[in-house]
């Protein structure tokens, strides 16, 4: 492992790190790893009604893929706008075209182009497309304040060591140490591992990083 400090250890902020607030895709962050171990569905979160979700079921099908509204959500708070629930960042995302639902199981997005779109024109956010988006460009625009919300292998969250593919899962990327460790939020993370402030070393970034996402430059 090439990490200075793995996702397993919790680090303090580093001094210039902006103070960016978490958000979970679910809205009981405690309960990912049975989520995500199959043991809890999502139906089951007893803090589902948060969501502003119509039904658990809609909350279950929509909190799985809703690591790039949870990103919105901290971006917004970060910015000063007291961020809307997920389920009605979904909706807004979903009329903006930036989600696509094919059938009962399929969804296409997050959609860059399409929720640029909609974050510029909803939210007042400067907001790029960045694809090709390589690791040094993008430590090189987090060093100059910009939020990154990155596209990167959902299993980011254990430094798996062999990761089946590149991409599928946004993480926000909001600082770079003196090291050139890459500090950020994941959606998805484990609670008092990988969730809050995970610190991952660029190579061991690079193994997950499809180089690309949605580069938020500062105000």
């Amino acid at each position: 492992m090439t990490s200075r400090m793995s996702p397993e250890t919790p680090v303090a902020p580093h001094r210039s790190l902006p103070q960016v607030p978490y958000f979970s895709q679910w809205e009981s962050a405690d309960l990912v790893p049975a989520l995500l171990a199959g043991t809890v569905s999502a139906a089951a979160d007893p803090r589902w009604p948060a969501s502003g979700a119509e039904s658990a079921e809609e909350y279950d099908f929509w909190s799985w893929r809703a690591c790039g509204v949870a990103c919105l959500r901290m971006v917004l708070s970060h910015r000063g706008t007291s961020p809307p629930p997920s389920l009605v960042l979904v909706r807004e995302c979903v009329a903006a075209g930036a989600y696509v639902q094919r059938d009962a199981q399929r969804v296409d997005g997050l959609l860059y182009e399409p929720f640029v779109r909609y974050v510029r024109r909803r939210w007042a956010l400067p907001a790029e497309v960045a694809a090709p988006l390589p690791l040094a460009d993008l430590t090189r625009r987090v060093r100059t304040g910009a939020l990154v919300m990155a596209s990167v292998h959902p299993s980011i969250r254990s430094l798996a060591p062999e990761p089946p593919a590149r991409g599928g899962h946004l993480v926000l990327v909001m600082d770079v140490t003196p090291a050139g460790d890459l500090v950020l939020h994941n959606p998805s993370g484990l609670p008092d591992r990988s969730q809050r402030f995970a610190v991952v070393g660029p190579d061991d970034f690079g193994r997950f990083y499809a180089e690309r996402g949605v580069v938020l430059p500062p105000p």
